[in-house]
Order: structure tokens, then C-alpha cells, then sequence
């Protein structure tokens, strides 16, 4: 990744760092504070390489840029807290599991003596219950409602 991103602390912004890194705060913290302070290219700081950065905190290049670009984009706060992590939509909720149970029940299609988990799976697509599904999702699904194929 090219070294796109200039990080320059003001003073107040330098005492906040050293603040972050000697009093208690967390690692991710105390990681993105240290790293910010040792890629300040400002008057008040010398300025290492960024391979250098990631190789003394444990951390890869690529978390160092991201960083960086996280302070010069959007500032010294966003740069130290960690991003929200967005909630997870479940897709495959009861109805999925009740029209996926219910097709297993049915009869096998032509030409085959029963239901195979692959069979379910392409046919809950085809059916356009969902859009796409592994195998292995069929098979969580129907053991968690304790269906059998046999």
C-alpha cells in the first residue's frame, strides 16, 4: 500500500497520545496511539518508516495505513476508537427453516430415491426461497429442527 497519508500532530494532539499510552487505556488503544506518535511528521515528532511502525507494535503495515488514513480522514478520535460493528441480519430465519423442513418431508424428485442435502439446496434456490445456500446450511437447518433424511 503506497504512503499516501501524512499524519501531523499538533502538540495538544502529541500530550493526548502520551496520555493514552501512560496512563490505563486498552491495547488496540494504547497500539493506535503509539503507532500515530511514531508516524507524526510534524514539528514535534520524528518520523519512522511504516514498516518499521508495524514491526515494533506487533501489528502489520496494512493496520498502520488504515490507521493513518482513519486519522487524517476523519480525525484523532475515529482513529482511536474502534469502529462500531454493524448488527447481523439473520437470512435464514423459522420460515426458512419451516419451508426447508417441509420440502424435505415431501416426495424426492424423479429419478431419486430420497432427499440428499444437495438436492435441498439447489432446490430451495430454484424454488427462489433464498438466493444462494451451501450445503452445509441445509444440514445445520435440518439438524437443528431434527430432521432426518434417511
Amino acid at each position: 500500500m503506497a504512503n499516501r497519508y501524512k499524519v501531523t500532530l499538533t502538540k495538544a494532539e502529541r500530550e493526548q497520545l502520551t496520555g493514552q499510552t501512560r496512563g490505563k487505556s486498552t491495547a488496540a488503544k494504547f497500539i493506535h496511539a503509539r503507532a500515530l506518535l511514531l508516524c507524526d511528521a510534524g514539528e514535534f515528532g520524528d518520523r519512522w518508516m511504516v514498516a518499521d511502525v508495524a514491526a515494533a507494535l506487533g501489528v502489520t503495515s496494512r493496520t498502520i495505513e488504515h490507521l493513518k488514513q482513519r486519522f487524517v480522514e476523519e480525525g484523532l478520535e475515529a482513529a482511536l476508537a474502534r469502529k462500531p460493528s454493524k448488527p447481523r441480519v439473520p437470512v435464514f430465519d423459522g420460515d426458512f427453516d419451516a419451508r426447508l423442513t417441509a420440502l424435505a418431508c415431501s416426495q424426492a424428485p424423479k429419478g431419486f430415491k430420497r432427499w440428499t442435502v444437495r438436492l435441498l439446496a439447489d432446490k430451495v434456490v430454484e424454488l427462489k426461497i433464498i438466493d444462494s445456500v451451501s450445503t452445509m446450511t441445509i444440514q445445520r437447518s435440518l439438524k437443528k429442527t431434527n430432521c432426518v433424511l434417511t
